[in-house]
């Protein structure tokens, strides 16, 4: 009797079957809130965007605590779900924000400066943590980035108080300072593994999502 020999690539789940992973599935509902915030960000409906910033947190907290209490999940969903999860993010904490400054500031050259920011140290700030993970004590080194969303989706409820030249250089210099935050060397806790900060988080999302859905009307 011949036995065949099955090659490794044989072996691997195709690449489809990692989005039936329940974690996996509120990464991608997450990014599909941030395709509607850039959305709404272009077209200037910025009400709206701050809905789908938000929301894309929500769903961020939710995959991390949906697979940390998923039984059976196996060692290649968790890998595939940690690397999803962190590309994901860079789209969620960086590219939204630098496309929202972009906007708000009408195109402007002169923006192209802090929606570099955003954008670049998203990326670095997630790089490193890849690379090193949380400090002792469970903290983050840097401030984390999903705090970039939480708080930009509150400051715009003042955007209504300034002239839009003065609110866009404070959104400016918003952009500029969470940018420097998150590679600095502080060390901020990890709010999602509180189940306190889970419940602040449900009540914050639903109440700016009542907020803005207001102005929308």
């Amino acid at each position: 009797m011949i036995s065949q020999k099955v090659e490794p690539q044989d072996l691997q789940p195709t690449i489809i079957s990692f989005v039936k992973d329940l974690p996996n599935l509120c990464s991608l509902a997450g990014l599909a809130c941030t395709l509607l915030a850039i959305y709404f960000s272009i077209l200037g409906v910025y009400h709206a965007a701050m809905i789908g910033m938000i929301w894309a947190v929500a769903f961020d907290w939710a995959d991390g605590l949906i697979a940390r209490k998923m039984k059976g999940r196996t060692s290649q969903q968790g890998f595939f779900g940690g690397q999803l999860d962190s590309l994901i993010d860079i789209v969620n904490y960086g590219v939204a924000p630098a496309i929202l400054l972009l906007s708000y500031g009408q195109f402007d050259p002169i923006f192209l400066l802090g929606a570099f920011f955003i954008l670049s140290t998203s990326a670095i700030r997630l790089s490193y943590f890849n690379t090193y993970g949380l400090s002792s004590g469970s903290k983050y080194t840097g401030l984390a980035l999903d705090n970039n969303n939480i708080i930009l989706v509150f400051l715009f409820l003042f955007e209504g108080v300034f002239s839009a030249g003065v609110f866009s250089v404070i959104f400016y210099m918003s952009i500029l300072g969470l940018s420097a935050l998150n590679v600095s060397q502080i060390k901020t806790p990890k709010l999602s593994g509180n189940s306190v900060n889970v419940y602040i988080l449900a009540i914050y999302t639903l109440g700016i999502t009542c907020i803005y859905g207001y102005k929308l009307l």
